[in-house]
C-alpha cells in the first residue's frame, strides 16, 4: 500500500502576462472545474433508488431530481422518444445486470445539468470500482467511413431479437441532433463484455454536430472514457480522470473539434495494453472501411494531458508509463496550444505511416508544451526519431520542450497520510478561484 495519496486538481495558470506557457493547456477566465467535477467519487454517497429504469423507454420521459433512479440491464430510449433529465438527478447503474443506457438512432437525451447541480451516473456498489456497470451510448445518423452502417449489438448479453434494430447507427445526416449532455458526470463505468472488450464511459456512434457535448467528466472507467465512431461532433470542457483504458479515442471517420479538455492518467490503474490519453485512428481493419469516404480528422486545441506518477523515472523503468498520443494510418490530427506532461514518449505514430512531408502535413503539432517526457515524437518500434525531431522542432511550429516539474505549470495540491505532513501548495494564482481546491479538500488555513 502506498503512503502517498495524491489528489491533483489541475487548472492551468491563466494570467497571460506572467508565464509564457499559460496560453497552452486548459484555459478560462474562471475555473471551469469548480463545483461540478468530483475527483474522489468513491467517497460520495447517494440516496437509495426510488425508481427503476428497465427495458425500452419508447415515449417522452422526464427524470426528476427528487428521485434516485436505478438502471437495470440494457435500457434503450427508442421510437424517437426524448429522455429529459433534471439537473441534480442521480442515475445508478446496477452491477449484477451490467446496466447501460443507450439512446437509439432518432431518439434524444436532454441531460442539461448545471455547474452547481450536475447530473450523475454512478455505481450501485458499496465499494465502487472501475467497470461496475456498462455506460452511456448515443447512436446517431451521421456518416461513418465503414461499408454500410454499424451496430453495437455485441455490447449486450442476451439481447432479444426484437431489440437488434435499436443497436444500429449511421447515416448521412451530418447535422444530426441527439440532444444535450452538459454538466454530466459518469463514474465507474466500462463493464467488461467479453475477453478484452469493454463498455466505454461515453460512446458516441455517428452523432451529428447539432448535439451539444460539453462539461462532461468520466472518471474511473474500465473501458475508454470517451470514444467516437464516425459522426461530426464538437467537444468542449471534457475531463477524463484515472481511466483504465484510453481517455479519448476516435475512429471510423469521425470529424471532431475538441477544445479545452483535460486527461489525468495514473500509471497504477492503467491497463497494461497500450492505454493512452488520445488515440486517433481511421479503422481497426482496412477491409471494413470505404477509402472513398472521409477518414478520421481531429482538431484539438488547449488540451492538457498529465501523467500523475509518484516517481516518474521509476514508473517508466517498470514499464507503467506509455505514450500519451497514438496516431494511426490514414488519420489526421491537428493539435495546437496543448500540454503533454510525463509520458514515455509523448507521441507515437503507427509503424505503417511513411515519414514524409505528405504524411506529416496531416499530423500537426504546433504551439505545444512537451514537458517531462522520455522522448517526444516517434514512429512505433523505431527508436530513431531524428527526422521527426527536426520536423516538429522547427521554430515555425513554436513547440516547447521542457523538463520542468509539474508545479511550474499547474496548480498542484498534494496530501500525504502521515502525522508529520503539512499541506504543500506548490502554486497559487492571484485569482479568486484559486482557493476552491483547499475548500474541496477540507483544508483550513
Amino acid at each position: 500500500m502506498k503512503n502517498l495519496t495524491q489528489i491533483t486538481l489541475i487548472f492551468l495558470l491563466i494570467l497571460g502576462n506572467v508565464y509564457a506557457q499559460q496560453e497552452k493547456g486548459i484555459i478560462g477566465s474562471n475555473n471551469w472545474l469548480y463545483n461540478w467535477t468530483e475527483f474522489k467519487p468513491s467517497q460520495k454517497q447517494y440516496d437509495e433508488p426510488t425508481q427503476i429504469l428497465a427495458g425500452n423507454i419508447d415515449k417522452d420521459t422526464k427524470l426528476l431530481k427528487r428521485e434516485t433512479y436505478m438502471l437495470l440491464g440494457s435500457v434503450f430510449v427508442t421510437n424517437n422518444a426524448t429522455l429529459t433529465i433534471e439537473p441534480g438527478t442521480v442515475i445508478i447503474g446496477d452491477f449484477s445486470s451490467k446496466a447501460s443506457l443507450t439512446i437509439t438512432k432518432g431518439a434524444k437525451i436532454i441531460a442539461d445539468g448545471l455547474e452547481t447541480d450536475p447530473i450523475i451516473f454512478t455505481s450501485n456498489r458499496g465499494i465502487k470500482r472501475s467497470g461496475d456497470w456498462g455506460g452511456l451510448i448515443i447512436l446517431g445518423d451521421a456518416p461513418t467511413n465503414k461499408f454500410g452502417n454499424g451496430s453495437v449489438a455485441s455490447f449486450y448479453s442476451d439481447l432479444p431479437q426484437s431489440s437488434y434494430s435499436s443497436t444500429n447507427y449511421g447515416g448521412e445526416n451530418v447535422e444530426g441532433n441527439s440532444g444535450i449532455l452538459r454538466y454530466v458526470r459518469i463514474e465507474f463505468a466500462g463493464k467488461r463484455i467479453k475477453n478484452d472488450d469493454y463498455f466505454n464511459g461515453l460512446l458516441l456512434a455517428c452523432v451529428g454536430n447539432k448535439t451539444i457535448l460539453e462539461n462532461i467528466m468520466v472518471s474511473y472507467s474500465a473501458g475508454n472514457s470517451f470514444e467516437a465512431w464516425g459522426g461530426d461532433i464538437c467537444l468542449n470542457k471534457l475531463v477524463s480522470y484515472r481511466s483504465n483504458s484510453n481517455d479519448f479515442k476516435f475512429n471510423y471517420g469521425v470529424q471532431c473539434k475538441m477544445d479545452n479538455s483535460l486527461a489525468i492518467r495514473s500509471p497504477y490503474v492503467s491497463s497494461s495494453t497500450a492505454a493512452r490519453c488520445l488515440q486517433v485512428a481511421s479503422y481497426n481493419n482496412r477491409e471494413e472501411v470505404d477509402f472513398a469516404k472521409k477518414g478520421t480528422l481531429v482538431n484539438a486545441n488547449n488540451l492538457t494531458f498529465l501523467n500523475d506518477s509518484e516517481n516518474l523515472k521509476s514508473d517508466i523503468e517498470k514499464g507503467l508509463v506509455k505514450e500519451a498520443v497514438y496516431i494511426g494510418q490514414n488519420a489526421k490530427l491537428d493539435m495546437n496550444k496543448s500540454v503533454i506532461s510525463g509520458f514515455n514518449p509523448a507521441v507515437i505514430l503507427e509503424s505503417t505511416i511513411n515519414i514524409n512531408q505528405e504524411s506529416l502535413e496531416k499530423i500537426k503539432f504546433a504551439n505545444m508544451y512537451f514537458n517531462n517526457c522520455k522522448g517526444n515524437i516517434f514512429v512505433e518500434n523505431d527508436s530513431n526519431n531524428e527526422d521527426l525531431e527536426n520536423w516538429y522542432g522547427n521554430s515555425a511550429f513554436f513547440n516547447v520542450y521542457s523538463k520542468s516539474n509539474n508545479a511550474e505549470t499547474f496548480i498542484d495540491f498534494s496530501n500525504e497520510k502521515r502525522p508529520d505532513f503539512r499541506l504543500r501548495i506548490n502554486k497559487i494564482i492571484a485569482s479568486k478561484d484559486a482557493v476552491y481546491a483547499k475548500e474541496d479538500l477540507g483544508i483550513k488555513d
